[in-house]
């Protein structure tokens, strides 16, 4: 059988008839992660400690509600934090984060190119779309990094290793949209991750980004997140670094 199967590879990719389905590609991709999505949802919908699903209308300031829920039950207004977000567009989640923790050695930073998006996303968005300038926040814990995450987290990382391998809580909030951008954060923030650390996707449910980003890391990794709660069928997912 395994002698079968190298013969035919082999002649495939001599005779490249596949090409065929080439014109199918993107759909047996997006219906393949579309299919994950779904399969992911129905397992872990239950025993979630915060969960809306099923709501026929998406309100998007629902995300408050778990931002409210995740810093209660984990009891984050008084503790020393590390929040970093990618994708900080106008600076409202960040703001919102930044205001709730009161810890004066807590440290906020965000990445985000402040030109719109590097790439088309989703069939609706285009490259340079949900372009904002920098937020004004009058706060000393936080600072904004801007470009690419490709071309700024490395160093980020380099200058911050001390307090990125601190005991005290990471908060990472994907907003990035994008899968490229998700998977490299992920990816470079995996040696710092620990125990207990939280993770927020704003766009979790979108099949061919953040919740393939997801997927991937999580496989690729080797580690478990814990979903902990979700809003607008699990668009909005927080999990916990299990």
């Amino acid at each position: 059988m395994l002698r079968i199967f190298k013969f035919l590879k082999d002649l495939l990719l001599f005779i490249p008839i596949t090409f065929l389905a080439i014109p199918f590609t993107k759909t047996f991709q997006f219906l393949f992660y579309f299919n994950s999505l779904i399969r992911w949802i129905q397992t872990n919908k239950t025993g979630l400690l915060l969960c809306d699903f099923y709501t026929p209308i998406r309100d998007y300031s629902k995300r408050v509600r778990l931002y409210e829920f995740v810093a209660n039950h984990f009891h984050i207004e008084n503790q020393q934090i590390t929040y970093l977000e990618f994708g900080v567009a106008s600076g409202a989640s960040f703001k919102w984060w930044l205001q709730k923790n009161k810890n004066e050695q807590s440290t906020f930073a965000g990445f985000d190119t402040f030109e719109g998006l590097p790439e088309d996303w989703g069939g609706f968005y285009a490259k340079g779309d949900m372009s904002h300038g920098l937020p004004q926040v009058d706060d000393k814990r936080a600072q904004f990094i801007k470009g690419l995450f490709q071309d700024t987290l490395c160093s980020f990382i380099q200058q911050h290793t001390d307090t990125l391998s601190a005991p005290n809580t990471k908060i990472i909030h994907m907003d990035a949209d994008l899968y490229s951008a998700t998977i490299f954060s992920l990816s470079q923030l995996y040696p710092f991750l620990k125990k207990g650390d939280i993770i927020l996707f704003d766009e979790f449910n979108v099949a061919m980004h953040e919740f393939k980003a997801y997927l991937e890391f999580t496989s690729n990794f080797y580690i478990r997140l814990k979903p902990i709660a979700a809003v607008n069928n699990f668009y909005q997912t927080a999990f916990v670094v299990d």
